[in-house]
């Protein structure tokens, strides 16, 4: 999708059109998406937009056109050259004067574009969550004892609604069985699996599937544990292939990963592993991650296994890439939360471990052994540490 970007420049300007054309494709080409030129109140039908000063001398041109705009954040664009800056502090001055949030993007056009990346990446995030619904079946594991859920944040800012779904619901639809015939479960069955345990795994996958069509979820996390007695199996596989179809599924009936799990993959558009911080060497500056689901379409290739503290059922051992990453933790409130920019740099297949298992690189362990938020957290891959931030900063 384009990025919209009105252009105000004095009519004594020397910058031609053409150099304000040159300057925003010099731009475009390292933020690799479209910077689209509009007329200002175009900028009221988008979730974020730019306003270009080209020139010095164009501050009053701007107010003309600022004044027809509805009250909003205002993101300026500068080139660096005819007294761009100059005139674009004077116009931000201006709307701090009377209260106005705004912002000179500025620098190299390397930065500019890292900056306008981390600004529309939250701002897209913030609108696709409005009017989402998710889904808690079952009630948080008995182990969550600090990872409560708050409705009230969730609707107050994000526009997301949390509806229960009890656990028989669950568990009915399981028996009825079936499930989608699809790209994942057809190369879940062609691994050689245990036949018998691969599709009591698939009809959990089905039964996830019907729930979130039957009640319009846009993801759903579940007390899992429960599944081990009632339908001997897990689900690890159904909430794996469920990622990869774009459907947050998360474990443990815990609401706070999840919603994690939902701002991340909205921010950063890419599928998120949630695990267990398993391990920390602070000599070598990396920690261990862990958990028996990962979405299906993340691995650069992954081998099946049982779940780990059951040994029963079909969970997912991944090999995933070994690049930078992102790990991430909001809290029930959505008043505090976590991100660090670090990087993959290893794949473990140790017994003692829950099934997929990477090694991540971070300069800094302080957060997880002094004020940790809850237990689970969030991998993708990645750089997405400053559009979190962006994102906690639109939401309050």
């Amino acid at each position: 999708m384009s990025i919209l970007v009105c252009r105000v420049k004095s009519p004594l300007s020397q910058v031609t059109e053409e150099r304000v054309k040159d300057y925003l494709s010099c731009v475009q080409d390292e933020l690799k998406e479209e910077l689209r030129l509009v007329e200002m109140d175009e900028l009221d039908k988008v979730p974020f937009g730019l306003v270009y000063v080209a020139s010095g001398g164009s501050e009053g041109i701007f107010l003309e056109k600022y004044l027809k705009l509805a009250e909003r954040p205002l993101y300026i664009l500068t080139s660096g050259e005819s007294n761009s800056l100059a005139a674009s502090m004077e116009i931000l001055s201006y709307l701090q004067a009377h209260g106005h949030y705004g912002e000179i993007i500025h620098g190299s056009v390397k930065d500019v574009a890292a900056r306008i990346r981390a600004l529309k990446s939250a701002y897209q995030a913030k609108a696709n969550l409005k009017g989402k619904k998710l889904g808690l079946i079952g009630d948080p594991s008995d182990w969550l004892i600090a990872s409560p859920a708050d409705d009230a944040a969730y609707r107050a800012k994000l526009g997301v609604s949390l509806e229960k779904i009890p656990m028989s619901e669950l568990q009915d639809e399981i028996k009825k069985g079936g499930y989608p015939e699809n790209r994942w479960t057809l190369d879940l069955k062609g691994k050689g699996y245990d036949a018998a345990e691969m599709e009591k795994a698939l009809n959990v996958y089905g039964a996830f599937r019907r729930i979130v069509d039957r009640h319009g979820l846009f993801g759903l996390t579940v007390r899992c544990f429960d599944l081990l007695d009632s339908v001997h199996t897990t689900g690890c596989l159904g909430l794996a292939i469920l990622n990869a179809e774009g459907i947050y599924g998360g474990c443990e009936g815990d609401v706070p990963s999840l919603m994690s799990m939902v701002i991340l993959g909205e921010v950063s558009g890419n599928p998120v592993f949630l695990c267990n911080p398993s391990r920390i060497n602070t000599e070598k500056g990396e920690m261990v991650l862990a958990h028996c689901t990962l979405p299906m379409n993340m691995p650069e290739s992954y081998r099946l296994t049982t779940h780990y503290e059951s040994g029963i059922g079909v969970a997912v051992a991944g090999h995933v890439p070994e690049v930078p990453c992102t790990i991430f933790k909001t809290n029930a409130a959505l008043d505090r939360y976590f991100a660090k920019d670090g990087e993959i740099v290893g794949n473990l297949q140790e017994p003692t471990l829950c099934r997929t298992q990477i090694r991540l690189k971070l300069d800094d362990f302080s957060y997880f052994l002094t004020r940790p938020i809850y237990n689970h957290h969030l991998v993708t891959l990645g750089q997405h540490e400053k559009a979190l931030a962006e994102f906690f900063h639109l939401i309050g």
